[in-house]
């Protein structure tokens, strides 16, 4: 034995016994490492010949007790949500409701053979071999973690991981272990290969909110499951097992070698060649292409409105996740027509929003409904059915519905277009009320009235007929929000919905029968089956008005089409619609109907009630843009469609003298009211045309004479603001 080396000199007896005590506990550290790690290692040897003893028991029925606790039956999955969907009337996708998690759920079939044989590959190469637990992939995994001294490898299959994503918690305990395996052997004899599979692979979690793999396909693709390819299958298969590690948009390179991985697996269990494998791995390119399914809205206004339709059915939680397939009335190709219509109109980046609805009048069904803002993109609020803006003019329409109800005849019934005063009592505020450009016309009709849209007439018109039975006939036509009886409001005074009015005018074109507005026409619950007890696609239609009354009024507007403030509309067929424009040009609406469509349209600022005098160089009003978005609308819309002429009534009207108001008079006009339609709106840049001026109107038959020149009318004159309500009258002894 060769004696230890002689201490260095200078050395002292004291450092040498340091030195002696820093090897000594050098030596105790290391031999205590190689204790725990053999201690470790006996554990873990002694947990894993437990887990495989007990699973061999359940297998073979040796402990009854643990065999009757292991049931399917009493067991219920654990939920996960569904994305729900929402298509066009011709089935083309809107866009979806995210659930919390991304999911939709594809039948096994559907799914790519590559991404069906790299999840075997990866994940239970032996999955068609075993029954639901594999016993040679335990004892191979537990030698691995015995050498390794720590766990590098479960043994868990595909049948074990359903099971456990699907029946029961997460706790990493020997008893749920226990109980994992025991479902996982009565699951596998209960259900078929395939099903297991194709339940996993829609349950597994993929990273990036995605759980299932159509899910994932679409999130990190772009594409349906079905159309993977051998690497892209390679890549979502290798991502359950640590999502966030592997994850492809933030951590390419791992998500690469992990990939490769599992082609590797593929070549070495035999689920593709090695000439496939070659060509697979030298693709060094991931070829991403994040999809945006979940989170891109075609339709964002039509859209908002039918998610709104849902939740009042179903509840917030059950539309997020529920699943559900929901088919709309919406026309693709009509909404373009109408945001063509608009951006051909409002085409610089200062112009007001515009906003187009329409209805079919047979059965309520909405056929287009949309919004632009120039300049702006991406509004989530739904200038259609949630802004609610002062209806001007087009609200005159329900005073006259409501006084040829009474018997009113609009030929022969007379007021005085001028000044008017109102002040019923000295304790109300006095109302003016004055025509737009302070012109006036003297004795005139009714009909005259409404093309010429007098407000000194309407206001009167109003009183005699009773703000309360206004509001009742705006109601009884389709008007759902709360209007304030005030005289003021047959001018328009109340706010109302650009849905709201065009759901009234429909009951006008469908011969007085009101149908409530319907955007979804069925929806298929997550169980595929179709939810009938909703009554979704099947119209809500009741008699309002006659038909009689009904034709009336279309008769009169058809004329304010051909003759009075609409003529901007006009496009070659029977049409009948109204203008209105409020104060100061704040908003500007043009409401019409041919008999099979009914739209309308509304200019303004979403912002707030902000004047519109100088667009394009002229002030904005229901005659001008709004007429021309109309009839650049309805030109598309109707093109392949027939040119029908109103039904002639099975109830006409039986005119009654109009006595019950004061103001009204059976005096003849003392003047005659000419019209001279407005000048188009200008343009300035883009090299859009103005509107071509409209044609010559056709003879109507009516009272009215068209005779130029005269001096014009307002483009749209605007309702005078509404008196205050009256204050309490005087208490006894003043």
């Amino acid at each position: 034995m060769t004696p230890p080396p002689p201490p260095p000199r200078g050395r002292g007896r004291r450092q040498d016994e340091e030195l002696e005590d820093v090897l000594r506990r050098r030596r105790r550290r290391r031999g205590a490492g190689k204790g725990r790690r053999k201690r470790r290692t006996t554990l873990l040897f002694v947990a894993v010949l437990v887990v495989v003893l007990a699973i061999i028991a359940s297998s073979v029925g040796a402990v009854a007790k643990f065999r009757s606790d292991c049931s399917l039956e009493d067991l219920k999955p654990v939920q996960i949500g569904q994305n729900s969907f929402v298509y066009a009337a011709n089935g083309s996708l809107l866009g979806a409701i995210p659930a919390e998690r991304n999911r939709q759920p594809v039948a096994l079939w559907r799914v790519s053979p590559w991404m069906r044989k790299a999840t075997v590959a990866i994940e239970d190469h032996r999955f068609y071999e075993h029954g639901g637990v594999d016993y040679e992939g335990i004892a191979r995994a537990a030698w691995k973690d015995l050498r390794a001294g720590q766990v590098v490898q479960g043994g868990s299959t595909i049948t074990q991981q359903l099971v456990r994503n699907l029946y029961i918690s997460k706790e990493r305990t020997l008893s749920r272990k226990i109980k994992e395996a025991c479902l996982a052997i009565k699951l596998s004899r209960a259900r078929s290969k395939d099903w297991i599979l194709g339940q996993y692979m829609n349950q597994v979690y993929y990273g990036n909110h995605a759980y299932g793999i159509e899910a994932a396909s679409q999130t990190y693709f772009s594409k349906r499951a079905r159309f993977l390819t051998l690497s892209q299958a390679a890549l979502l298969a290798g991502l359950p097992q640590a999502p966030s590690v592997y994850d492809p948009l933030h951590r390419p390179a791992t998500a690469l070698a992990r990939r490769d991985q599992v082609l590797r697996a593929m070549r070495d269990y035999g689920g593709i060649t090695e000439a496939q494998y070659q060509t697979a791995v030298a693709q060094r390119d991931l070829r991403l292409r994040p999809g945006r399914l979940y989170t891109q809205i075609r339709e964002p206004y039509f859209f908002s409105y039918v998610r709104d339709e849902l939740i009042a059915e179903y509840g917030a939680n059950t539309v997020r996740s529920g699943g559900l397939k929901v088919f709309t009335t919406i026309n693709p190709r009509l909404q373009i027509a109408a945001r063509k219509a608009i951006r051909d109109t409002l085409y610089l980046r200062n112009d007001p929003a515009a906003a187009v609805v329409s209805i079919n009048p047979a059965n309520g069904a909405i056929r287009a409904m949309t919004a632009v803002t120039p300049g702006k993109y991406g509004n989530q609020f739904n200038l259609v059915a949630q802004a609610r803006r002062q209806p001007g003019s087009t609200f005159k329409t329900f005073v006259l519905t409501a006084a040829i109800n009474e018997g009113m005849n609009p030929d022969t019934t007379y007021y005085t277009s001028a000044p008017f005063h109102y002040q019923p009592d000295p304790y109300t505020p006095a109302w003016d009320v004055q025509t737009y450009d302070h012109s006036y016309s003297g004795s005139i009709s009714v009909h005259s009235a409404t093309l010429a849209s007098d407000n000194t007439v309407y206001a009167q018109l109003t009183l005699d007929v009773t703000p309360e039975k206004v509001a009742e006939m705006a109601h009884r036509l389709g008007v759902q929000s709360h209007l304030d009886v005030v005289p003021a409001m047959g001018l328009g005074a109340d706010a109302i919905s650009p849905l709201e009015e065009a759901s009234a005018y429909a009951t006008l074109a469908a011969g007085g029968v009101y149908s409530k507005p319907m955007a979804i026409r069925k929806v298929i619950l997550a169980n595929g089956r179709e939810d009938t007890d909703a009554g979704w696609g099947q119209p809500k239609r009741s008699r309002v008005i006659s038909d009689g009354v009904a034709y009336e009024v279309t008769k009169i507007l058809e004329d304010n089409v051909l003759e009075g403030t609409g003529v901007g509309a006009y496009f070659g067929r029977p049409t009948a619609g109204k203008t209105g424009t409020t104060d100061n040009h704040a908003d500007a609406w043009f409401s019409g109907y041919v008999p099979q469509l009914e739209t309308t349209v509304w200019v303004g600022y979403p912002q707030g009630e902000i004047p519109m005098e100088n667009v394009h160089g002229i002030s904005v009003a229901g005659g001008t843009f709004p007429a021309t978005i109309w009839k650049l609308f309805m030109e598309q819309a109707l093109v392949n469609a027939p040119a029908l002429s109103w039904q002639s009534p099975r109830d006409p009207v039986e005119w009654r003298p109009f006595t019950q108001g004061q103001y009204g008079s059976s005096l003849r006009p003392t003047t005659t009211y000419y019209y001279s339609p407005p000048p188009p709106p200008a343009t300035t840049t883009g090299g859009n045309p103005a509107p071509p001026p409209p044609p010559p109107p056709a003879a109507t038959g009516r009272t009215i004479t068209t005779a130029p020149p005269a001096p014009p009318p307002p483009a749209e004159p605007p309702p005078p603001p509404a008196p205050p309500p009256p204050p309490p009258p005087p208490g006894p002894g003043n």
